[in-house]
C-alpha cells in the first residue's frame, strides 16, 4: 500500500509544486524537461503520478519510461500523439540511470515531433542534473529544476499523517478517530513524506490487530518489515491448503534480499544470481517471488521490495551490526552482500548493489551497513572505481577506513576519465585533510594539494582547484626547493588560467619561468620541458589580456623545445608539442600570419590525432598530466583549426573542422558540464558565425539557439564572466532567425536582452560597448520589422563577412563594399590603383580596428620604431598585389 504507484493515500498538499509544474507543462519552448528531485520517501513519485492524471485530463499524452528504456503509455498500447494536446513523458530513478542510455531516450522520434513534449525526470539527488542538462539543451531543450522539501511545520505533517491514517483505514474498514501520531513529529527522521505515510500504514494496522504501535521509525520499519515476513509465512502455511507455494519464509527473505540487491532482471540472471547465493530450485523460488513482488515488465523477475527506502532498511536490518531488538540479522546475510556485491563470473559490475548499500549505510541512516561495503572495495578497490562516479561520491560519504580508501584512489585513471571524475573530485577531497596531516614533509605536501588540484579542475571545479594549487605552492615555497616550487607554480598558472584568474595565472607563469630558466640552463635535460611549459603558459595567459611580442616570443620559444624534445621522445612529449603548436597557431591567426597559422593547426591536429589513437603514455614524471593529451585538446586544437582555415579562405573545410569539435564537445560536456559546456557553447557561437556568413542562415540559427541556451544558464550563475558572451551569443542568433525567415519569438526576446546586456555593461564601461549597443538597438527594429512581415535586405558588409585580416592577407581577390569579389588579375590596372589609395587612405583606422579586434600590440603584428600605419599596409599581400597589378597602367 506504500507503493505510490497504487495511490492508496489520497494526493493534499504540494499546492505550490503543482502549480509550478502546471505552468511549466503549458507555456515556454516546443521541448521543455524539468528535474524532480528530493530524498527518497519524499513524493516525487506520487507528485508525478498526480502531475501526470492532470496532463491526461487535459488533453496530453503521458507516457513512461520504465527501467529497461522502453516507453510505455498509461492506459493504452499506443504511442501515437495525433490528436493530443501535447506529449508528457515521466522518467523514473534519472539519476540511476547511465547518461548513455538518457542520451539515446531522449533522441527517440517521438520526443521531437509538432506538438509541445514536456519531460519529468525523477531523482533523489541533483548531482547528475548538470550532465543531462547539457545533453537536453543539445536538443534546444528548455530545463529546469524543482526540488521537494520536507513538510516543514509539525502542523503539516500532522495534516500529511491524518490523510494517510483516514485513506488506509478505509481500506481496512475500520474507524480511524481515535488513531493519533506518533510522538516525536518534529524529529528529521518524520521529514520525509513516505516516513509519515509509514506511520500512518503501521498505525492502523496495528489498530485493526488490537497490538501496540511503535512510536519510533525504526520500530515502524522494523514492524511493516515483519509484516512482508507474515506474508511469506502465511503462503507457506496455506501449501497444506492447496496454494502452489513451494518456499519457505526464511528462503523468501533471502531471495527478497538478492532482489534489493540486484533489482528486476531477467529471468536468466536471476537464476544466476540465485545460483551465486546457494539457493536451491531457484527457478521455483523465483516464480514464488514473483507472487509475492509481481513485476512491473513482463518477463522481469526478482522485483525488489518498494519504496527503495524500505529495500534499504531491509538490507540494513538483515546484516548484523544494528541495535534493533525485534529485528535479529540473518545469518546469510554478509555472505550474499560478498556474492552479489562483487563482479559477476562474467564481470559485471553491481552498480545497484553498491549503490543501494552505501546510501543504506550513511551516518544518518544504518552505519553498521558502512563495514560491509568497506569489505567489498577492500578485496576488490577496482570495483568502485568501475561502478563509476555516483559510487565513489557515496564512498567518500561513509565512515570508512582512509587506508581502504587509499586503495581506491590508487585505481584511479591516472589522467583523469569523464566516467569517474566528479566521484573523484569527492574522493581525493575526503582523503586530502589525513594525507597532508600524516606527513610533515612540505613537498609531499606540495604534491597532495597538485593531486587534489588536478582531481578538482577534472571535475570542472576550476576555483577550488586554483585554491587547492595555491595551498601546494605555499607548501613548496616552505620546501625550499626551487624544482618543487616551479612544478607547483606550473600548475597553478594552468588551473587558475582555465578559471579565469588572469593575475593568479600571470603571476604563477611568470615566477615558474624564471625559476625553470635558472634550473634549465644548469640541467636541460632535466629541466626543458618545464620551462617550455612555463613559457607556454606565460603566453597563453598574458595574452587573455593582449598579445604581445614578448608573449608571441615565449610561445614559439616553448615550440622549439618540444620540437626536440618530441623529436628524441615522442611518445612523451608529442602531445606537449602539439598543444604549443596550437596555442602559436591561435597567436599567429591573431598577427595576421595566416600561412603559419594553417600549417601549426593542421600539423597540432595531426599530432594529436595519432598520440589519442596510440593511447596514453605509460611514462610518468612532474609534468605527465600537462603533457597528456584528451579529447578536450583535440576539440581545442580543431577549433584553432577551423579559425586558421578561414582566414586561409578555405571555408567549408572550416565548418568540417568545427563541426568535429562541436561534437567532440557536446560529448564532453555530457559527461561533465561544469568542466566542458563553456567551450561547448563557445565552439557553437563561433560554428553558428561561421555559418550565418556562409548564407546557410537556417543551420546557423539551430547551432546559435544551442549557444544561447548555454550561456544563458552560464550567465545567469557567473554574470560577471559570462553575461557579454550571452549578449553576443543572442545577436548571432538573432540575424541567423531573421535571415532565415525561422519563428522570431525567441528572437525578438534575445534582441532585447542583447540591448539591456550591452547597455548595462555601457553604463558600467562608458563608451567600452557604444557599437555593441547600437548593432544591438538595430538589431531590435529589424527583428520587429521581420516579425510583421517586413525582413530586411540580407546586409554583407566586407569589413564583418570578409575580414580585414582575411582579406589584406591574401593577395587574389579583392572585395568590395557591395561583397563583389573580383579577382585581382583580371582588374583594370587603374581601378586597382584606385582601389590600393582607397585602402591606403584608412590606414590608421584600419590598423586601429585590428589591434582592438585582436587584441594585439602594434610590436606584435611586426611594426617597428619609425613604422607607421601605411607602411605597415603597404606590406600586406593584398596591398602589393595591388600594387603590381597598377603598374601595368604605366607601361
Amino acid at each position: 500500500m506504500l507503493n505510490a504507484q497504487f495511490q492508496v493515500v489520497d494526493y493534499r498538499g504540494r499546492t505550490a509544486e503543482r502549480a509550478e509544474l502546471t505552468d511549466w507543462r503549458e507555456s515556454g519552448p516546443r521541448l521543455s524537461a524539468v528535474w524532480l528531485h528530493g530524498p527518497g520517501g519524499q513524493g516525487k513519485t506520487r507528485l508525478a503520478a498526480e502531475f501526470a492524471a492532470e496532463s491526461a485530463t487535459a488533453g496530453w499524452k503521458v507516457i513512461t519510461a520504465v527501467h529497461d528504456g522502453i516507453m510505455r503509455p498509461q492506459g493504452t498500447q499506443d504511442l501515437r500523439a495525433d490528436s493530443a494536446k501535447g506529449v508528457l513523458l515521466i522518467v523514473d530513478y534519472a539519476d540511476r540511470r547511465p547518461l548513455s542510455h538518457l542520451t539515446w531516450l531522449f533522441s527517440n522520434a517521438l520526443l521531437h515531433g509538432p506538438r509541445p513534449t514536456r519531460l519529468v525526470l525523477l531523482a533523489r539527488s541533483a548531482v547528475p542534473w548538470p550532465a543531462v542538462r547539457a545533453v537536453l539543451e543539445g536538443h534546444l531543450a528548455g530545463t529546469r529544476d524543482l526540488e521537494l522539501t520536507a513538510p516543514a511545520t509539525v502542523g503539516e505533517r500532522k495534516a500529511m499523517f491524518g490523510t494517510a491514517r483516514d485513506c488506509f483505514a478505509a481500506v481496512y474498514g475500520i474507524e480511524c478517530s481515535g488513531i493519533a501520531p506518533p510522538d516525536g513529529l518534529e524529529m528529521p527522521e518524520f521529514g520525509l513524506v513516505l516516513a509519515l505515510h509509514m506511520a500512518a500504514l503501521v498505525a492502523v494496522d496495528t489498530h485493526a490487530r488490537g497490538v501496540r504501535s511503535p512510536r519510533e521509525m525504526d520500530g515502524i520499519t522494523s514492524y511493516l518489515l515483519g509484516r512482508e515476513r507474515i506474508h511469506w509465512t502465511s503462503l507457506w502455511e496455506n501449501r497444506l491448503e492447496g496454494v502452489n507455494h513451494q518456499t519457505p519464509p526464511g528462503i523468501m527473505g533471502q531471495a527478497v534480499f538478492a532482489a534489493a540487491l540486484t533489482g528486476a532482471v531477467n529471468h536468466e540472471d536471476g537464476i544466476a544470481a540465485l545460483d551465486r547465493i546457494g539457493l536451491e530450485a531457484p527457478a521455483s523460488v523465483l516464480a514464488d517471488h514473483g507472487v509475492c513482488y509481481p513485476p512491473q515488465s513482463p518477463g522481469d523477475v526478482l522485483e525488489p521490495l518498494y519504496p527503495d527506502r524500505l529495500a534499504e532498511d531491509f538490507l540494513a536490518l538483515s546484516l548484523p551490526g544494528h541495535s534493533i531488538s525485534g529485528s535479529p540479522a540473518a545469518s546469510w546475510a554478509p555472505k550474499t552482500v560478498r556474492k552479489l556485491g562483487s563482479r559477476s563470473p562474467h564481470g559485471r559490475v553491481p552498480v545497484r548493489s553498491l549503490v543501494f548499500l552505501a546510501s543504506a549505510g550513511a551516518s544518518n541512516r544504518w552505519p553498521h551497513v558502512a563495514p560491509f561495503v568497506e569489505h567489498l572495495i577492500q578485496a576488490d578497490p577496482s570495483l568502485a572505481v568501475a561502478a563509476g562516479s555516483p559510487v565513489l561520491s557515496l564512498l567518500a560519504e561513509l565512515d570508512i577506513d582512509d587506508g581502504v580508501l587509499e586503495r581506491v584512489a590508487a585505481e584511479l585513471p591516472r589522467h583523469g576519465d569523464v566516467n569517474v571524475d566528479v566521484g573523484a573530485a569527492t574522493l581525493i577531497e575526503r582523503l586530502t585533510p589525513s594525507r597532508v596531516g600524516a606527513d610533515r614533509d612540505p613537498a609531499v605536501r606540495s604534491g597532495q594539494y597538485q593531486e587534489l588540484a588536478f582531481r578538482l579542475s577534472r571535475a570542472g571545479r576550476e576555483r577550488e582547484a586554483t585554491d587547492a594549487a595555491e595551498r601546494a605552492v605555499e607548501c613548496a615555497r616552505s620546501a625550499d626547493d626551487d624544482s618543487s616550487l616551479a612544478i607547483a607554480l606550473v600548475y597553478l598558472s594552468e588551473y587558475a588560467d582555465r578559471a579565469e584568474q588572469g593575475l593568479r595565472s600571470r603571476a604563477a607563469a611568470k615566477e615558474a619561468t624564471e625559476l625553470f630558466r635558472g634550473l634549465a640552463a644548469a640541467a636541460p635535460a632535466d629541466y626543458e620541458v618545464g620551462l617550455a611549459l612555463s613559457l607556454s603558459n606565460r603566453a597563453m595567459s598574458e595574452s587573455r589580456v593582449v598579445l604581445t611580442a614578448d608573449a608571441l616570443a615565449d610561445a614559439e620559444q616553448a615550440v622549439r623545445i618540444f620540437a626536440r624534445l618530441a623529436q628524441k621522445d615522442p611518445t612523451a612529449y608529442s602531445s606537449g608539442f602539439a598543444m604549443a603548436i596550437t596555442s602559436l597557431a591561435g597567436f599567429y591567426q591573431r598577427v595576421l600570419q595566416p600561412a603559419k597559422s594553417l600549417r601549426g593547426a593542421e600539423k597540432a591536429v595531426g599530432l594529436l590525432r595519432e598520440r589519442l589513437a596510440a593511447g596514453p603514455a605509460t611514462a610518468e614524471s612532474d609534468f605527465a598530466r600537462s603533457l597528456a593529451a584528451d579529447e578536450s585538446n583535440l576539440a581545442w586544437s580543431l577549433a584553432v583549426l577551423a579559425e586558421s582555415r578561414w582566414g586561409a579562405r578555405c571555408k567549408e573545410q572550416s565548418i568540417e573542422a568545427l563541426d568535429e569539435a562541436l561534437e567532440i564537445s557536446r560529448k564532453l560536456a555530457e559527461a561533465i558540464p561544469e568542466a566542458y559546456e563553456t567551450d561547448l557553447a563557445r565552439i557553437a557561437e563561433r560554428l553558428a558565425i561561421y555559418l550565418w556568413n556562409l548564407d546557410r542562415p537556417r543551420d546557423a540559427f539551430a547551432v546559435a539557439q544551442e549557444a544561447t541556451a548555454i550561456f544563458t544558464k552560464l550567465a545567469a550563475a557567473d554574470p560577471g564572466r559570462h553575461e557579454e558572451e550571452l549578449a553576443g551569443a543572442f545577436v548571432v542568433y538573432v540575424r541567423a532567425g531573421v535571415d532565415g525567415r525561422c519563428d522570431l519569438t525567441g528572437p525578438q526576446q534575445a534582441a532585447e536582452q542583447a540591448l539591456a546586456i550591452y547597455q548595462r555593461l555601457n553604463l558600467a564601461h562608458p563608451g567600452a560597448h557604444r557599437k555593441n549597443v547600437e548593432t544591438a538597438r538595430d538589431l531590435v527594429f529589424e527583428v520587429r520589422e521581420a516579425a510583421r512581415g517586413f525582413p530586411p535586405e540580407r546586409r554583407q558588409s566586407w569589413t564583418y563577412e570578409a575580414h580585414w585580416s582575411t582579406l589584406i592577407n591574401q593577395d587574389e581577390e579583392w572585395q568590395d563594399a557591395s561583397d563583389r569579389r573580383l579577382r585581382i588579375a583580371e582588374m583594370d590596372p587603374k581601378y586597382c590603383a584606385n582601389v590600393r589609395s582607397f585602402i591606403l587612405r584608412q590606414a590608421d583606422d584600419l590598423l586601429a580596428e585590428v589591434l582592438a579586434a585582436f587584441s594585439v600590440t602594434p610590436e606584435a603584428l611586426g611594426l617597428r620604431e619609425g613604422d607607421t600605419a601605411r607602411s605597415w599596409l603597404e606590406s600586406r599581400p593584398l596591398l602589393i598585389a595591388l600594387k603590381n597589378r597598377a603598374a601595368l597602367a604605366r607601361r
